[in-house]
């Protein structure tokens, strides 16, 4: 439960306990009837200053002095708190924060990223170029500023190493779950806690240092990705290999046009285009897309494959191209 919620909680709670006392009190000390009771209760916690119900004997001046003086402390306490709530905005951002997880609930097959830094925003680009649905969890508020949430993308401040916060980005139905944590420990801790409370989730990780790799591998990692050792050997092959980082370049959508891949599976094809050969669904002539790869449940990843490979059931075709050829590729292909 938010920290905010939990004092207004208590706050509430401390009024309702003093005001029982004081029902309670002048009803055995004053003989008052219960309505009496509590309406000298009320008065007396309000400081309002209305007249007493009848004139109150020296145990009740006692007991009301009691009352009074410990009632100082709950009432400022009180005050205190929800004037918070109402100048520093923190009801709309309970509410704000009561309806994203409304909506996080009734996601399923989405994907979760924990963290926000440089590599979790570039797989937020991604999820959202790609348009899956994705939850991301970050802990710094500050971080997530800039964060722009739509129907598809959801963010949750919390500690991703946390059950709870993993429960509540729907962890237990998600497909995928991508740990980008700057924190080698934290990774290890979350891929280990995802596989155990969902073991057939795709765990993807990031890793800084190598020795971490076997680690997050017996935690449960399907992948692990150690962007500083990519980044190292991208610099080199600038290099040695220009033209092909050149190529590289323009499917990350530097300096141009964005050229992307793009895989599409049998199961998704319209019925026209199903049981085919890559020859006869001419892809290339009708989107401008180019078939780079296809594969198979028997041969697995074919780069590319021959133009009369046949296309069956749980085959999937790999297609590079910009913008505009997977537009045409979804609209006049997919189901």
């Amino acid at each position: 439960m938010d920290k905010s919620l939990r004092k207004l909680l208590l706050a509430i709670l401390l009024l309702i306990v003093s005001l029982c006392a004081g029902t309670i009190g002048f009803y055995l000390i004053e003989d008052f009837d219960l309505l009496n009771a509590f309406y000298m209760s009320v008065i007396t916690l309000s400081t309002v200053g209305f007249s007493e119900v009848h004139e109150m004997s020296d145990a009740g001046r006692l007991f009301t002095a009691f009352f009074i003086l410990t009632n100082l402390g709950i009432l400022a306490y009180a005050v205190s708190v929800l004037t918070s709530f109402i100048f520093e905005g923190k009801l709309q951002t309970i509410y704000n924060k009561y309806m994203t997880d409304l909506k996080i609930n009734k996601l399923k097959n989405h994907v979760i990223v924990c963290g926000y830094g440089r590599n979790g925003k570039e797989a937020c680009e991604e999820l959202r170029r790609s348009d899956r649905e994705f939850v991301v969890i970050e802990m710094d508020e500050e971080a997530m500023e800039n964060f722009k949430i739509t129907e598809r993308a959801h963010a949750l401040i919390g500690n991703a190493t946390s059950d709870d916060a993993l429960i509540t980005a729907g962890l237990k139905k998600a497909d995928v779950i991508i740990i980008t944590t700057s924190s080698d420990a934290d990774n290890v801790f979350i891929a280990l806690t995802a596989r155990q409370i969902k073991p057939d989730i795709m765990i993807i990780s990031r890793a800084s240092e190598k020795e971490s790799e076997s680690k997050l591998k017996r935690a449960g990692a399907d992948k692990v990705i150690m962007p500083d050792n990519l980044g190292g050997m991208f610099m080199a092959q600038m290099v040695t290999k220009p033209v092909v980082i050149e190529f590289l370049n323009m499917m990350t959508g530097h300096g141009g046009q964005h050229y992307h891949l793009e895989q599409l599976r049998f199961e998704d094809l319209k019925s026209e285009f199903q049981n085919k050969t890559l020859k006869e669904l001419q892809i290339h002539e009708i989107t401008g897309g180019t078939i780079i790869g296809f594969k198979d449940n028997l041969k697995g990843l074919i780069p590319s494959p021959d133009p009369e490979t046949f296309i069956g059931p749980n085959d999937t075709i790999v297609i590079l191209g910009s913008d505009l050829h997977i537009q045409r590729l979804k609209r006049q292909f997919l189901k």
